[in-house]
């Protein structure tokens, strides 16, 4: 009996990453952000006065007390982040980040609808300074045409 050798060819390994299906989850994942982004925009429609005033550049995101034309007020720590709140909550709130952040680096904003009445706005106000803040900033829209 001799000894036949059979040699068996070894496939030779692939370095190579297919792709494509990581491409087809990546566009799958796009569409459903591209979807819900829209959705995640969280907030209420008010329409500000018009005023020829300077847009005002800052650090930090101000805190900021929107006013509806019903009277109703949201408060929104963060931006994009509105949570309907009632004036006891509003300064229980508003007091604690006055003490977490300091008087001088809080910058607080009232954003009061224009169809809405005036004495919100002004409770708003009286809310805010027994809260400890002490500067109350107005928002308003430009006007169209208006230099910024």
């Amino acid at each position: 009996m001799s000894g036949t050798v059979i040699r068996r060819r070894k496939r030779k390994l692939k370095s190579e990453i297919n792709v494509v299906p990581y491409i087809d989850v990546m566009l799958v994942l796009l569409i459903i952000f591209m979807v819900t982004a829209p959705l995640l925009t969280l907030g209420i429609d008010v329409d500000l006065p018009k005023s020829n005033a300077k847009s005002i550049e800052t650090k930090n995101d101000p805190v900021v007390v929107q006013i509806d034309d019903k009277g109703n007020f949201f408060l929104a720590v963060k931006a994009g982040s509105n949570e309907a709140v009632s004036k006891e909550t509003l300064a229980t709130k508003v007091g604690a980040l006055v003490k977490q952040n300091g008087k001088e680096k809080l910058q607080v904003y009232i954003a009061g609808d224009g169809r809405s009445n005036y004495q919100p706005v002004m409770d708003a106000m009286n809310i805010l300074k027994d809260a400890g803040v002490e500067k109350v900033g107005l928002m308003s829209q430009p006007e169209k045409g208006a230099k910024k």
